[in-house]
């Protein structure tokens, strides 16, 4: 949690401020037993209704001086946390975007969503009730305490007693209680994931029948989450029962003690009251540090859960002197694999091995395989979202790591293959290419993406505004969009994964037919599982388990390449092969 407080460093005043108020808040109220006992012993005893209506205005107007600070304390604490909150929230975000794939893999979507949201909120939550709280109670602990030596020093040994016992209590429910919430936070985890992939899987779910499974499975881990609450929370309430009995015990205590010591004439009447109030103003203070407790070890174990996260540092990282030397040319290629091989973090066998290869400006290359065969794979090296184990991948002659990342990816247009669109216009999704691209460029990547057509049939054409995710479009539409989206920012080098496999023969080969007319000098790269889709390619890499099999023309890798020759005659019929 202390990491965390440099966060509100841009809100010092009012880290200041609230607590402060809580102060004097605390101060005021301290002086309501001594005005209780005085008017007790001056006013009552006496008869003396003067003093009676004296002392009650100054009680009443320390209460109200008292409303008046807590009120300006709990403004500036609010103000404090906010802001605390929002400064880490965006910088959460911030390097949630900076991590690498590696990372993203590592920690999972689900556990990242609820850090951000649930596991933020129990901090932010905890930092208001830090300022607003934790020195007012111990303020009034400690302010009772000495007031009541005051009064009198052996009564008040009793106080010295109380409190180290509810000291205790409060601690060992902490030390107990912070494990649990933590577990309870992960099981959260688990019901995020299950929501996410419920949410998003509704229609296989539907189409499977599996309504019934899913809701039973769903209804398993919330309940594992109710045991590990119910758990922590038989914990937690112990608290209050087993300090409301130590200070009952301390007040029969002062009772009995402060009886006699008004029998022996050392303290009056309304001394004993005073000491009798302080008590319960202590027990009050730690009902408040209670709830400050519970809200503290909560917001202790998402505070751990947010570190983990800041403290997923990305592997891939740009050099801190760039050695990026302007390479021009039509000799240079555009890109060069050399000797590269790759193994995913954690995972034991390679997922690409020794690949070697050149590509030319200009050039279309098709890359196909198995499943598994590392197709994606070797693309994801060019933009750089994994760093290789071995070898190197140049790009016009340049080490991809030699760039700084913005300026590599700005030369590359990715297409996923999986059409990721966002909420907004049409409009707004094709400017993610290019921030300020006109409507004529969008327009002339919509008609290369074979888009163009479906664009200007829909209400509004380019204000036509999307669903989350694009749900108000087909797959097809999707996808069309998607590559658009990345030809509008006209790269150098465009990468299609796959990111036709929606679209109908016909609407593919119009598509290839547009690239390869209207992207002149734009180096292709084409994921498919199709041959059609790449058999004009200038160069075909064939991949059999993350080693190339073969590279060629369609035309010889029919002749030479027998994976590539199997893949044909699996896609074509009997007439077909024997022609």
């Amino acid at each position: 949690m202390l990491r965390l407080a440099r966060y509100l460093k841009n809100y010092k005043k009012e880290s200041i401020i609230g607590p402060l108020f809580k102060m004097l808040e605390a101060f005021f109220e301290l002086l309501v037993p001594l005005v209780v006992a005085d008017m007790i012993d001056n006013g009552i005893a006496k008869g003396d209704k003067t003093y009676i209506y004296r002392a009650a205005f100054i009680m009443v107007l320390l209460g109200v001086v008292g409303l008046v600070c807590s009120l300006i304390a709990q403004f500036f604490a609010a103000k404090a946390s906010v802001g605390f909150g929002t400064e880490l929230r965006d910088d959460l975000f911030a390097h949630m975007n900076r991590l690498s794939y590696a990372e993203l893999d590592k920690a999972g979507t689900s556990t990242l969503v609820t850090r951000i949201t649930s596991d933020m909120n129990q901090v932010q939550s905890g930092v208001n009730m830090i300022l607003r709280l934790f020195l007012r109670s111990p303020f009034i602990v400690i302010g009772a305490l000495v007031a009541a030596f005051l009064v009198n020093a052996k009564v008040a040994v009793i106080f010295v007693i109380a409190a180290p016992v509810l000291a205790l209590i409060i601690y060992g429910i902490m030390v107990l209680t912070i494990p649990m919430y933590s577990k309870a936070q992960k099981a959260l985890d688990t019901i995020s994931l299950a929501t996410r992939e419920g949410l998003n899987g509704a229609r296989v779910i539907r189409a499977f029948g599996r309504r019934e499974d899913e809701t039973e499975e769903f209804t398993e881990d919330c309940n594992r989450l109710l045991k590990l609450q119910k758990r922590v929370g038989k914990v937690s309430v112990a608290m209050n029962p087993l300090t409301y009995v130590v200070v009952n015990l301390a007040i029969a205590a002062i009772i009995m003690q402060g009886g006699k010591q008004v029998d022996a004439g050392v303290i009056t009447q309304g001394e004993v009251i005073a000491l009798v109030n302080y008590m319960t103003q202590i027990l009050n203070a730690l009902v408040a540090l209670q709830v400050l407790i519970v809200s503290f070890t909560k917001a202790m174990a998402s505070a751990k859960r947010v570190n983990e996260v800041l403290d997923l540092q990305p592997t891939v990282l740009d050099q801190e002197s760039f050695r990026l030397k302007n390479v021009s040319g039509e000799d240079v290629p555009a890109v060069v694999f050399d000797q590269v091989s790759f193994t995913y973090p954690g995972a034991k066998e390679e997922a690409l091995s020794n690949l070697s290869f050149t590509v030319k400006k200009g050039q279309t290359v098709g890359i196909i395989g198995g499943t598994g065969s590392g197709k994606s794979s070797l693309v994801n090296l060019l933009p750089r979202f994994y760093d290789v184990t071995k070898g190197t991948v140049r790009i016009n002659g340049v080490d991809v790591k030699d760039y700084p990342q913005r300026e590599l990816r700005g030369r590359i247009g990715m297409v996923p293959q999986k059409a990721v669109l966002f909420s907004g216009s049409i409009r707004d999704n094709m400017k993610w290419g290019k921030d300020d691209a006109t409507d004529e460029e969008i327009n002339e990547a919509l008609e290369i993406a074979q888009a163009k057509e479906f664009v200007d049939a829909k209400e509004g054409r380019l204000d036509y505004k999307l669903n989350q995710g694009g749900k108000n479009l087909s797959g097809g539409q999707r996808q069309r969009l998607t590559i658009a989206r990345a030809l509008v920012r006209k790269p150098e080098i465009l990468i299609l994964d796959d990111s036709a496999s929606a679209l109908d023969f016909a609407t593919d080969a119009a598509l290839r037919r547009a690239l390869a007319e209207k992207t002149e000098g734009m180096t292709v790269f084409m994921v498919s599982q199709r041959t059609t889709t790449i058999q004009n390619a200038d160069m075909i890499i064939v991949l059999e388990d993350g080693e190339v099999a073969g590279i060629g023309t369609h035309k010889e890798l029919q002749e030479t390449c027998e994976v590539y020759k199997e893949i044909c005659q699996s896609q074509v019929s009997a007439e077909e092969v024997g022609a």
